[in-house]
């Protein structure tokens, strides 16, 4: 399936939702540390619910740690200043999406990064700062799953 990668996740909702959405959907979450919670924080735990046990959930000390474990192939990230629209791309198997912190995004070093396939964004009105975390996963997720009538491709 896919691959979600939350970089530096700060609100344990956000990151609860997701691992709910991961296991909706079949998918990995990965974090990359410094965590701005611990995995046993009550709103997390509020927020994931009984899917908890249900997700593959995977955390790593650095980018370069998710990237020795999880060898990925093509990797989006996802932030306001990309040029190609997230449903302008085909998506295969084992594509990862990298999400960066709730308040400030993903830096620059890490657009940048040679291993970044691409910058998608997601439409918003000009005027709005950006998208809730969750909901922004959940949106260019399913438009994946989507894309493969939503059954799980093979890699």
């Amino acid at each position: 399936m896919f691959e979600i990668v939350l970089y530096h996740p700060e609100i344990p909702p956000n990151t609860g939702n997701t691992m709910r959405l991961a296991a909706n959907t079949g998918c990995t979450l990965h974090l990359i540390e410094p965590l701005g919670f611990t995995l046993d924080d009550a709103k997390l735990r509020r927020a994931g619910m009984d899917y908890r046990d249900k997700a593959v959930v995977r955390v790593h000390a650095d980018l370069d740690s998710w990237r020795k474990q999880a060898h990925p192939g093509r990797v989006f990230a996802l932030a306001k200043i990309g040029t190609t629209r997230y449903t302008d791309v085909g998506f295969k198997a084992g594509d990862s999406f990298l999400f960066g912190p709730e308040s400030v995004g993903l830096p620059s070093d890490v657009l940048e990064a040679e291993f970044v396939t691409d910058v998608l964004n997601i439409p918003m009105q000009p005027e709005v700062r950006s998208l809730n975390l969750a909901n922004a996963v959940a949106i260019v997720i399913y438009e994946a799953w989507r894309q493969h009538r939503f059954t799980s491709p093979t890699t």
